[in-house]
């Protein structure tokens, strides 16, 4: 199994910048492939972003796609996710996680991911 910790969260102002990490340990981290999530309170688990083992592949939200970016260094095990022109509806905390399918198919809802980080937490203020 692996095991996840992310790093980077705060607060900034609305059109701000912050860059997530996503330190993986335990088996290669390339084996999985990657995801982002948010939560904000009294809301559910939302999808972000979301890379294949390779990095090759990316996928995003509606509300994140032209801001956000994720990418990933296997030969790190490490996870990012970039996130510029950030706005109030951003807050949240933010989850990485890892899905063990076998497969070339990356999948978008939080129940497919098998691990997850602790959380951080993300505030835009405006």
């Amino acid at each position: 199994q692996v095991q996840l910790v992310e790093s980077g969260g705060g607060s900034v102002q609305a059109g701000g910048s912050l860059r997530l990490s996503c330190a993986a340990s335990g088996r290669t981290f390339s084996l999985y492939v990657m995801g982002w999530f948010r939560q904000a309170p009294g809301k559910e688990r939302e999808f972000v972003a979301a890379t294949s083992r390779s990095g090759s592949m990316t996928y995003y939200s509606d509300s994140v796609k032209g801001r956000f970016t994720i990418s990933r260094d296997n030969a790190k095990n490490t996870g990012y996710l970039q996130m510029n022109s950030l706005k109030p509806d951003d807050t949240a905390v933010y989850y990485c996680a890892a899905d063990q399918t076998i497969g070339n198919s990356v999948n978008l809802r939080a129940y497919q991911y098998d691990y997850w980080g602790q959380g951080t937490q993300v505030t835009v203020s405006s």
